[in-house]
């Protein structure tokens, strides 16, 4: 695709707009990568033309970038020049020959499928052809080195690099600062990561393509099982479930199942609130994060909300409300790193409105308004309207909120605007539309759905997760921070729920994604047990710890929010040994993982600091006062007053850890045990628990397991930890349906 542009082959699978809101990109994919402002980086030499066996590249450091062939002239022509005094020679006419064979190559903007083909066959016939000319005439191969050297440029002549800039021009892609992707980039993304280029998975040639492997694993009973992850990216995730369901059955050669499943197939869909997964999608439920929520609150213990809640007022100095924090932080997101996302819906709204005499006095700024606070507004990750079938009442009820909310939260902003939104997403559409304006009015409504999810996810999971600290436990993904605790009551209602609606779902407690492994949690909830003992530690620890904290203009680094969320990360993850006893001092191997969480929480968290506009001076003082705090002198005096809290914490923390995995592994469902965490595992966010397992170390301690039996040995620690049923799938009161492990 950055050879060809819409003329290549695979263009149709990528989300690309090739006709963006910004002219000069029109077939062109933005490429957010470079370090520096464009020219900047071009005058300082740090992109260069490479050549090599008949094509020309692009390097920028680790990166690199196919040249158009059809551009190739701007470099071969200098090479001609310089071949002038050998132009009676054979391989002169045959060099010109190629030459003029880039002039008469199909443009990289032909979509025609013959012109398509044609330009994908004679491309690669003139790369054959000026490799083999540069191997058999070595005064060619040296006229085109030089030229490629020319063109690059040379730092300090800012006129050199003119050549290189026209050839840049003439690509399929546009090369830009990294910071101009939140609003210009022209392809649809994984979240806001610009290497994770989304593909049209509701194309059949797509969904082909990338289905061949799984499909062939599928039918040779190498795969059984298979995880979806992040389906609310998808355009029609309901059709694409059935279309996957209906392959596999083909793949292994037996009717499609009554109930439409012929593979066991999970989701990595994040429910909120009293969402529940979809009946109508054939699958046999999701990841299991609603399960590691519904854990957390039956273990959080819920007559300790108000005192908790006074204690962490009390510290940061004033209250939080959590809905409005959540919506400042989609709006947030949506303006930082996901705004041409938003930009992009608000010009289709705009188009629709502008074709009906009604609406077409909508402003696009008010369209693009509307659509920001309506999705600020979602309470849900998404919904799923599907053009041609009624929508659900669930779906009309979330679209219904959402826009209710948001008029109340903009009385200035014309109410017919938002009547305007709400009648398309409920595919109450103006009449007398033609098929054109009704296809364009369902595109707008699938690819509105496209997108609620990731600013859901960026603006709740990371952001406001590591801004609302009142106990992170309850922080999860899926999780409702603001809900403290439920009853054991209503703890069986929800797992008969999920025993006759899906027995196969997944229970998971740690996964790659969770912001804590479930020990940690399991600690950080036994805070609530123990909330006098918090509250009064809390003052004392500041107290001692003001000294290590950092005046940095009108405010001290870190601060009070801050604070409190390394004292819950401490009292989380602190070693422990065997006995029970905390460790004495923390090893420079802790200190520098809890520095890496600090850094990354704050910048999550984009209050003082964030990936975007990093604040250096911040960082260091964060990762200072970790160090000073966790200092092992006998001059300081917070270890003392610490470890004792964090011996208690992690006595009832442990109790929490084995009440949890002894749920796991008896409710309904299918436990998923995440790499590491067959023993006590104290990690924190990615990449801390992303680090390698030692599996040596736990078939050593199975080993033992075995050969002692009771588990009152060195191996009770795996035995305990995991071993509440002697992992035997088979037994009903164990699990209704096995065993997982990743």
């Amino acid at each position: 695709v950055l050879e060809n542009g819409p003329s290549s082959s695979y263009a149709p699978f990528f989300d690309i707009d090739w006709k963006p809101l910004k002219a000069d990109l029109e077939d062109k994919v933005l490429l957010p990568i470079l370090g520096d402002q464009y020219g900047r980086v071009l005058e300082r030499g740090e992109l260069q033309v490479r050549f090599e066996a008949g094509a020309f590249y692009l390097r920028y450091y680790e990166h690199e970038f196919p040249i158009a062939p059809g551009t190739y002239r701007h470099i071969l022509e200098i090479a001609l020049e310089k071949l002038a005094p050998f132009k009676h020679a054979d391989f002169f006419a045959e060099f010109q020959s190629i030459i003029t064979a880039l002039e008469y190559l199909p443009r990289r903007t032909e979509t025609d499928p013959e012109r398509i083909a044609e330009r994908a066959r004679e491309k690669e016939i003139i790369k054959r052809r000026l490799e083999r000319r540069c191997q058999e005439a070595l005064q060619v191969q040296a006229a085109v080195i030089e030229a490629v050297e020319q063109i690059n440029g040379k730092p300090g002549d800012p006129r050199s690099f003119d050549a290189l800039d026209s050839l840049l021009n003439d690509q399929s892609y546009r090369l830009a600062f990294w910071r101009v992707a939140a609003e210009e980039i022209n392809y649809r993304r994984f979240f806001d990561v610009n290497d994770l280029a989304a593909i049209r998975m509701e194309l059949p040639e797509v969904f082909d393509a990338t289905h061949r492997l799984l499909l062939e694993l599928i039918a040779a009973g190498a795969v059984t099982g298979v995880r979806i992850d992040h389906p609310d990216g998808l355009y029609l995730p309901r059709e694409y479930f059935e279309k996957l369901q209906r392959r596999a059955a083909a793949a292994l050669e037996i009717p499609l199942p009554k109930d439409g499943r012929a593979v066991y197939l999970v989701v990595e869909k994040i429910l909120t609130g009293n969402e529940t997964l979809r009946t109508d999608w054939p699958v046999h439920g999701t990841t299991g994060y609603e399960f590691g929520k519904l854990v957390a609150n039956v273990l959080v213990d819920s007559s300790a909300e108000q005192a908790i809640t006074k204690a962490f007022q009390r510290f940061i100095g004033h209250s939080m409300p959590f809905g409005h924090l959540v919506y400042a932080k989609k709006l947030l997101v949506m303006r930082l790193s996901l705004a041409n996302d938003v930009n992009v819906l608000g010009d289709m709204l705009d188009r629709l409105s502008e074709k009906n005499r009604w609406f077409r006095d909508f402003t696009l700024e008010a369209l693009a308004r509307a659509v920001r606070e309506t999705i600020a507004c979602f309470p849900v990750y998404r919904t799923y309207v599907t053009p041609g079938q009624p929508v659900s009442d669930e779906d009309r009820a979330i679209i219904e909120r959402a826009v209710a909310t948001a008029k109340r939260r903009n009385p200035a902003l014309e109410e017919s605007v938002f009547n305007f939104l709400r009648d398309i997403l409920l595919l109450r559409f103006p009449e007398n539309l033609d098929e054109e304006a009704r296809v364009a009015h369902e595109h707008f409504v699938l690819k509105f759905q496209q997108s609620t999810a990731p600013i859901m996810a960026k603006g709740l999971e990371d952001t406001a997760f590591y801004i609302y600290n009142r106990l992170v436990a309850l922080n999860e993904v899926g999780g409702e921070p603001q809900r403290f605790g439920i009853s054991v009551d209503e703890f069986h209602a929800l797992n008969a729920e999920r025993q006759r609606d899906w027995p196969a779902t997944l229970l998971a407690t740690s996964t790659h994604d969770t912001k804590r492994s479930e020990d940690v949690r399991a600690r950080i909830l036994a805070i609530s047990e123990l909330p006098q003992l918090w509250r009064s530690s809390l003052p004392r620890w500041r107290t001692i710890n003001r000294r290590w904290k950092r005046k940095l203009e009108d405010a001290s680094a870190p601060d009070p929010n801050e604070e409190y969320l390394f004292y819950q990360t401490l009292l989380g993850s602190w070693p422990v040994d065997a006995a029970g006893r905390a460790e004495r001092a923390a090893s420079a191997e802790y200190i520098e993982r809890i520095q890496a969480y600090m850094a990354k929480a704050l910048k999550e968290a984009k209050v003082n600091t964030s990936w975007i506009q990093p604040n250096e001076e911040w960082d260091s003082a964060m990762s200072d006062f970790v160090a000073r705090v966790l200092d092992s002198s006998p001059k300081n005096k917070f270890l003392p007053t610490f470890l004792p809290v964090a011996e208690e914490i992690a006595r009832l923390g442990a109790i929490n850890s084995l009440t949890q995995v002894a749920l796991k592994l008896t409710a309904p469902g299918v436990p998923d045990i995440y790499q590491g965490n067959e023993i006590w595992n104290f990690s924190l966010v990615d990449p801390d628990n992303r680090r390698p397992v030692d599996y040596q170390q736990r078939r050593e301690l199975r080993r033992r397991k075995n050969c002692c039996g009771n588990g009152r040995t060195a191996g009770s620690n795996y035995y305990s930890r995991n071993g509440s049923c002697g992992f035997d799938a088979s037994r009903r009161n164990c699990s209704s349906a096995g065993t997982t492990s990743r």
